[in-house]
């Protein structure tokens, strides 16, 4: 068999695929290759169809591209698109099997600039945040009864008129105090910003509402000011902000005491109901009735009650008069009974210790014997002291040098104060000292000559 014939019957047993194989392992390759994106454009051919989905193109000056938007996405956008409008879409790139287009499916969509505007958004609130304005310990409690509420909104605007009706239903008994400024545009920021401080000032409400009505995040961008925010957040009076719809959040919103997701609700949320209000005031007024009469009940059995034990003034003195002798008896045997068993407890002490006491009669007479002998001795001991003392005293005597001086002999000191006691000690010239009997006396040697013994 020849290569020709061989290559034919290999492209015969090739398998051949069906257009939805096709269109569906393109649209799975494409899905594969472009994960989801963010595509701006121009919004062209728009169509909202019966089913919710949105159906349209997006074109910018040189191409162009179909869209779909699923209903369950599309009831998030925040906003119905018009011909013309400039967006940024989030999508994955697909393919529609039945007709084989290649297409986008949209899972989200903003305005064109509205991304810029939110990271903008998110740059400021973790800026404020990181400095503590947001912090749950800054929130103060709205008052549940207030009299006064203030308003910083437009005087013109949907919004104040939602806050007048919603507080004339609920409570139409409050006051009012409208603090005017512009909600959109270059100069609001600086407006609102004034207003509250305004508010804060004169301190005239008890709760402060900030409010506008709904719109796209640049139209409520003045309340993503930090001038604003520090305002809120600086108010002498609790502040709620209700701000856009449900689904919108500013700054404003969190630097607030409390957020309110529209105006009417935040005066929902400012205002308790009159209706409760008299619900309140029935309620503690049968609850002080209840308590009256359960004090009056209380009081009317106590006074029962003394009344049973009430007495004439001769019989209580009667009782008393029993009472206090009573008492005078018991004291009497109370006294009685611990000195009668005092007496019999001595008594039997006493017959103990005489039973028991030594007879010391002969120890006292053999103790004077010792007493006395022992005087006798000592005087004995004393008197053979003295005399051998006496004697003592007349040898001393006999060695005084004093006694030897006054029998006509000298003591002869040299110059030096040592006693002379040869003849050679002494030499012509010399100056000797000589101590008498009655004193004493200097003598200058004029010669020495020594005399045989």
């Amino acid at each position: 068999m020849n290569t020709s014939n061989q290559s034919d019957i290999s492209n015969q047993q090739q398998a051949v695929i069906s257009v939805s194989a096709l269109n569906q392992a393109v649209s799975r390759l494409l899905e594969r290759s472009f994960p989801l994106t963010w595509i701006s454009g121009e919004i062209s051919n728009f169509t909202r169809a019966s089913s919710g989905h949105w159906y349209f193109t997006l074109k910018d000056d040189a191409a162009q591209v179909r869209a779909v938007m699923f209903r369950g996405r599309a009831q998030y956008a925040g906003f119905m698109p018009r011909e013309g409008d400039k967006v940024e879409v989030r999508a994955l790139v697909t393919l529609y099997g039945p007709r084989g287009d290649y297409q986008i499916n949209v899972e989200a969509i903003r305005r064109a600039g509205v991304g810029a505007l939110f990271e903008a958004f998110l740059r400021m609130k973790e800026r404020l945040g990181a400095a503590g304005l947001f912090d749950q310990d800054r929130k103060r409690a709205v008052p549940m009864f207030a009299r006064t509420i203030g308003v910083v909104t437009s005087p013109t605007g949907a919004a104040l008129r939602d806050v007048l009706t919603a507080l004339k239903r609920r409570a139409p008994h409050v006051r009012v105090v409208l603090y005017p400024t512009l909600v959109q545009g270059q100069q609001a920021p600086e407006q609102i910003a004034a207003a509250i401080n305004t508010a804060s000032a004169r301190a005239e409400c008890e709760v402060l509402i900030v409010c506008r009505g709904g719109g796209s995040i640049e139209d409520l961008w003045a309340f993503n000011d930090e001038a604003v925010a520090y305002a809120v957040a600086n108010c002498n009076v609790p502040v709620i902000s209700g701000v856009g719809h449900e689904t919108d959040f500013t700054i404003a919103d969190f630097a607030a005491d409390l957020r309110a997701a529209t105006p009417t609700a935040a005066a929902e949320l400012a205002a308790t109901p009159r209706s409760d209000w008299l619900a309140s005031l029935r309620a503690d007024a049968t609850d002080l009735r209840r308590a009256m009469q359960r004090a009056l009940g209380d009081a009317a059995q106590t006074l029962d009650g003394y009344t049973r034990r009430l007495l004439s003034p001769s019989a209580q003195i009667g009782q008393q008069r029993s009472k206090l002798l009573a008492h005078a008896t018991a004291l009497t045997h109370a006294n009685r009974a611990p000195l009668a068993q005092a007496r019999v407890g001595f008594d039997k002490l006493q017959s103990r210790w005489a039973a028991l006491r030594p007879d010391v009669r002969g120890l006292r007479m053999e103790l004077e014997n010792l007493q006395r002998r022992a005087a006798l001795s000592l005087s004995n001991q004393q008197a053979q002291k003295r005399d051998a003392l006496h004697a003592l005293a007349a040898q001393l005597e006999m060695l005084n040098p004093q006694r030897t001086l006054e029998r006509g002999y000298a003591i002869v000191t040299g110059q030096d104060g040592v006693i002379l006691r040869a003849p050679e000690q002494i030499k012509a010239r010399d100056s000797v000292t000589m101590r008498l009997a009655e004193g004493s006396t200097q003598v200058e040697i004029a010669s020495a000559k020594t005399l045989p013994t």
